[in-house]
């Protein structure tokens, strides 16, 4: 896999978490949750989220019927609260540095997931499947934020055949529907 800055995601990514962890609600990135007023008090008319437990959280992924270089994912709140997670799902290759680059670039900030809430993205894994300097994983890795340790997905599961080709991956940041990923990655 093509590093191309993808090696200092991860690393970006868990440091970023750590500081919306850590930060007060007024000081994290907003992205598409809900405002939240200074020390965070919910702004007036609205609730505060807070980070999403791992426990509450169901990702799928599965690749797009008749192009398995393209994975559609999805997360669902289970809990019975609004929270947030990570603005861009963390999608790892197997045993291959890095991560799937955002697309558009500034993945970081935040995503509000209502209660029983779920937003879909999508994982281009590689531009040109006969790219002579294709990776092959036999695993795909989802996290609705980078704090989480996620899903593993085996290609025979994700239906891309023996193995996941990866080069150059980029995802979508979360989306509200699937044709919106679809629309987000080049697909419609």
């Amino acid at each position: 896999m093509r590093i191309r800055a993808a090696v200092t995601v991860p690393a970006a990514s868990a440091a970023m978490a750590a500081v919306l962890l850590t930060a007060p609600h007024s000081q994290a990135a907003a992205g598409h949750d809900r405002p939240t007023a200074p020390h965070g008090k919910a702004a007036a008319g609205h609730e505060r989220s807070d980070r999403c437990a791992r426990k509450s959280l169901t990702v799928r992924a599965k690749a797009v019927a008749g192009d398995p270089a393209v994975l559609r994912v999805d997360v669902t709140n289970r809990g019975a609260r609004a929270c947030v997670v990570d603005r861009v799902p963390t999608v790892t290759f197997g045993d291959l540095d890095g991560a799937a680059l955002p697309v558009p670039e500034g993945g970081t900030g935040t995503y509000r997931l209502a209660a029983g809430g779920t937003a879909y993205a999508d994982v281009r894994t590689i531009a040109d499947p006969a790219d002579p300097e294709a990776r092959r994983v036999d695993t795909v890795t989802v996290a609705a934020s980078a704090a989480h340790a996620g899903r593993s997905f085996s290609a025979a599961r994700l239906g891309t055949g023996p193995q996941v080709l990866v080069w150059e991956p980029e995802t979508t940041w979360w989306q509200r529907s699937a044709a919106a990923a679809d629309r987000a990655i080049g697909l419609s």
